[in-house]
């Protein structure tokens, strides 16, 4: 275990004494987020990255030693396994490095090596890797002539047979061949079919060294091999690699020939296509982990975009010949009305349908309009800028929301569950207007890959992708917190120390006893016990409960620590947030309180700050969605226009923003600083507000270009 430690610590950067501990934490079954927020005296404040990391390399580093385990049992079984090996083995800290130690000690199928080997002609083989230049390995080879070798030709074959296994077979020289062509291999593509017209036709010529190739383009070469559009090879520095393996393989003296035609056939028929299969799986695993990485950031950024509280929302799903179904949901979240109104082809009914949102602004007050960006959406868009300009309601305003997986979600048996009296598209309305109402609670419902926020996610592991999802789900709704007596099932699931079925429970109890008044009541709730109860409840919130602290990220086990620390200031608890209570904690002297009390310093900080701002949700430093009242076209925009969008989706090469018209433009990495940058994340997010300027503007092939640059 303390190897792992020492392993761990020296991949993340991270020290020992805070890995160990940390990896004492998640053994117990304990959170990543219980951990990062509720034990910062264990870990050393360590942040939920870092906790991350660790986890990661926990998992990574005990495979190894798994299979470490396993390859030494093997060689031992095999009675090759001598002292030297083993340390060799031991000290691998890859995966690959282990497997190439044990290649020579895999059981194989019958090869060509091995039935020359069968044939006696191990003995020829060590005679030319040992003799001396001078040596007459023709005269060499009739000693082994037999019924099975019919001639010194086929003698010398099959010891060159065998030579070519052993050398390819060998660790040093395998990772020598594989660390030249990480440095100096171009990956090469050529299109199949000439004249045949792709989305991938950047591709049908194209070369680039590997060492240097970003992962979008690995993921789109990828993709259209594997439509069978283009071939693609590695194309390695082959005389390099021969010349290196002949140095290692010779024991003195000039190159000898029998030697060297071996040589050449181990790196032609047995390394070259292995060596070419692990550059191009690395190179595919590493384009993998920054897509799922880009994929993760996005959606965190999603998910916490600012909530609209307080306003009632008409949602609008629109539609061509089924029309456009509407829902009206009130500050809350419930559902005052549903519709359907025709203003777009073919029945272009607009007087009706400014008829009805008149009638809908009026009755309910409705404070903003969300259209979902699917298909008609921009002719919706017309006719309600033209309604918000011809009525007299001066505040109203529209926004596009994005649908993507509303559809998969309306679907859904949970959106059945939920509303079970409407159909796909007026559930649909529903999340399109909640989706600005409360981002967060309305997207966990959606699987996460399903929310479009990424790039190639179609092409990643299944399991590895929806593992970093659902881990970015976690933390955001850890981050946030949750209100006990509104949350849904779906967030309640998302919260730490609580699954799908315990989420059910919390709900039924809360319809079965009424509003939670504490957060100790979690306890009678079926299937949560005391362990689960650590973990959830710094993340549950009750806002008017019997004690005002069940309103903080304050944990329960604090309690006792907050009344100690009131006590010391000689305040009053019963108004958190008050500016006697403020005015006290921001003059105390932390340092020489936690010392009396006996406290940890980081614990009794995040105490102080959750009296001095109760409630505090830290979505609401973020800027709210951008709203309209009147509609921009394609044709209305001209190059040089200084224009304000939002961030829809950021990829490796840039930045896609709503910038009012149907099609996205895009922000290349080039135009988003003046400053050089590595990834368009270190400047934008996803959900963010930002100031562009058009830049190109192709109408024929509707493509905007546009610049963030002054």
């Amino acid at each position: 275990m303390d190897s792992i430690i020492a392993a761990i610590a020296l991949e993340s950067g991270i020290a020992q004494n805070k890995v160990a501990p940390t990896v004492a934490l998640l053994d117990d079954d304990k959170t990543i987020p219980f951990i990062s927020r509720y034990r910062k005296e264990v870990t050393g404040e360590l942040d939920e990255v870092s906790i991350r990391r660790i986890d990661e390399l926990l998992k990574l580093f005990r495979r190894l030693a798994q299979r470490q385990k396993e390859v030494l049992r093997h060689i031992e079984e095999q009675g090759q396994l001598t002292q030297k090996l083993r340390d060799k083995i031991m000290a691998a800290n890859r995966l690959t490095e282990v497997e190439d130690l044990y290649r020579p000690f895999r059981p194989k199928r019958r090869t060509r090596a091995s039935m020359a080997r069968d044939k006696g002609l191990q003995g020829l083989a060590d005679y030319i890797l040992n003799c001396p230049p001078t040596a007459n390995v023709q005269q060499e080879a009739e000693k082994y002539i037999n019924e099975e070798v019919d001639s010194p030709a086929a003698a010398l074959q099959g010891a060159r047979d065998v030579i070519a296994e052993t050398l390819a077979d060998d660790p040093d020289l395998r990772q020598a061949a594989r660390k030249i062509s990480r440095r100096s291999g171009v990956l090469v593509t050529k299109v199949k079919e000439e004249n045949k017209e792709s989305v991938y036709s950047m591709y049908y010529d194209y070369r680039e060294p590997v060492s240097r190739i970003p992962s979008h383009r690995i993921l789109a070469i990828n993709r259209a091999e594997k439509e069978d559009i283009i071939r693609v090879a590695l194309k390695q520095d082959q005389e390099g690699i021969l010349q290196m393996m002949m140095q290692k393989s010779l024991k003195g003296g000039p190159p000898r020939e029998q030697l060297t035609l071996a040589v050449s056939d181990a790196w032609k028929r047995l390394l070259a296509p292995a060596i070419e299969r692990d550059i191009r799986n690395e190179l595919t695993e590493k384009a993998q982990t920054q897509a799922l990485q880009v994929f993760a950031q996005n959606l965190r950024s999603l998910l916490l975009q600012k909530p609209l509280k307080g306003k009632t929302i008409l949602g609008i799903d629109p539609a061509y010949r089924t029309g456009c179904k509407w829902a009206v949901v009130n500050p809350n979240g419930m559902v005052l009305e549903i519709g359907v109104f025709y203003p777009t082809p073919p029945r272009s009914e607009i007087d009706k349908t400014r008829g009805v949102l008149t009638r809908l602004v009026e009755t309910y007050r409705v404070d903003a309009i969300a259209i979902g960006n699917g298909t008609a959406s921009r002719e919706t868009e017309h006719v309600i800028a033209g309604f918000i300009q011809q009525a007299s309601f001066p505040d109203l305003a529209y926004t596009i929301v994005s649908e993507a997986g509303a559809s998969v979600y309306s679907a859904s048996a949970l959106a059945a569950e939920e509303f079970p009296g409407l159909d796909v598209s007026e559930r649909s309305a529903v999340s399109i207007a909640r989706r600005i109402q409360d981002p967060l609670a309305e997207l966990v419902k959606i699987d996460p890959k399903s929310i479009g926020v990424g790039q190639y996610q179609h092409d990643l592991p299944a399991r590895h992708l929806e593992e970093s999802l659902n881990a970015v789900v976690e933390s955001a709704v850890n981050y946030i917190g949750v209100d006990l007596n509104t949350a849904s099932p779906a967030l309640l699931a998302y919260v730490a120390g609580i699954n799908a079925a315990v989420a059910k429970n919390v709900v039924q109890y809360r319809e079965s006893h009424g509003p939670y008044q504490k957060r100790q009541q979690l306890l009678n709730v079926p299937q949560l016990g005391p362990k689960a109860f650590e973990q959830a409840a710094g993340f549950l919130r009750i806002s008017e409960g019997l004690n005002p602290l069940d309103a903080t990220s304050i944990h329960p086990e604090s309690y006792p620590l907050v009344t100690n620390l009131i006590n010391c200031l000689e305040a009053d608890l019963q108004n958190p947030g008050s500016p006697n209570l403020r005015d006290k904690l921001q003059s105390a002297d932390l340092k020489h309180v936690a010392v009396s009390l006996e406290a940890g310093l980081p614990t009794l900080n995040d105490i102080v700050e959750a009296l001095l701002r109760p409630g505090r949700d830290p979505r609401e430093d973020v800027p709210p969605p951008i709203f309209r009242q009147d509609v921009l076209t394609m044709d209305a925009i001209e190059i040089g226009m200084e224009l304000e969008g939002v961030v829809r989706n950021v990829v490796d090469f840039g930045a896609f923003v709503d910038i009012g018209v149907k099609t996205d433009g895009l922000v290349h990495i080039s135009e988003m600083s003046v400053r050089h940058i590595r990834h368009p994340l270190e400047i934008v997010s996803t959900g963010d507000i930002v100031k562009i300027r058009v830049l190109k503007i192709d109408r024929a092939q509707k493509r905007i270009a546009l610049t963030m640059k002054p």
